[in-house]
């Protein structure tokens, strides 16, 4: 039976909120055809089933989609295997090699804006607005909405809605992260969703690091015969 182990990706520093991350280090357990299906029973903003433990090959899907890349699956990922004492240098999901290291505490990795998902960045005038918002402004579906909280010290307040990856909203979104960082050619320091705390910069060759806490909240025995493929 496969086991489940679920981190909270992007904590505040305290441990609380984070990003529910299921993974399962024994991927090859899981047919291709049912990952699709166990990402949507679990429900968390993404699920990763690692396909070889010594190369680092993984896949990552969300509830309804299976992607090439995204920051908050990798950086928990990382994580987890420097938990289990098999850290490694590189992660291999589909869009290319993913450098990840530890940091003053902090769980990093590094790639390139266009790896990530197309995220239509929304401005506002105010980290008072994007705490209100319960879906994007005006007519949009999907949204990264941000203000600044402070710009003069990088911080920014952020909330992002995803319904088109089956995602109403991304507690915290480390791909956006990256793509924000370049976006705006500086360091940031997010506060996203109620509470996650990620901290971005630019990195070498045009890429960008994003970089959080994690925890372990749970490992169990998943039981495949809860859903079909």
């Amino acid at each position: 039976m496969p086991t489940l182990h679920v981190v909270n990706v992007f904590t505040a520093p305290d441990g609380s909120e984070g990003n529910p991350l299921g993974v399962f280090l024994d991927g090859p357990a899981i047919a291709e055809a049912q990952r699709q299906a166990v990402a949507a029973d679990l429900n968390f903003s993404e699920t990763v089933f690692l396909d070889d433990r010594e190369t680092a090959e993984l896949q990552i899907y969300t509830p309804t989609h299976h992607i090439p890349f995204a920051g908050h699956p990798l950086v928990g990922t990382s994580w987890l295997l420097t938990h289990e004492n098999t850290p490694r240098a590189a992660l291999r999901p589909p869009a290319g090699e993913v450098h990840t290291w530890l940091e003053d505490g902090l769980t990093w990795i590094r790639g390139r804006a266009e790896w990530s998902p197309d995220f239509d960045f929304i401005q506002l005038d105010s980290a008072a607005e994007v705490a209100a918002l319960v879906s994007p402004p005006g007519d949009a579906v999907d949204g990264y909405c941000w203000a600044w909280e402070d710009e003069g010290r990088g911080r920014v307040r952020a909330r992002n809605f995803i319904p088109s990856l089956g995602v109403p909203e991304d507690p915290a979104t480390g791909s956006a992260a990256v793509a924000l960082a370049s976006k705006l050619g500086r360091a940031l320091q997010i506060t996203q969703g109620n509470g996650c705390l990620l901290k971005a910069r630019l990195g070498p060759d045009g890429t960008a690091e994003v970089g959080g806490e994690v925890v372990l909240a749970d490992t169990r025995d998943y039981e495949l015969a809860a859903v079909s493929a």
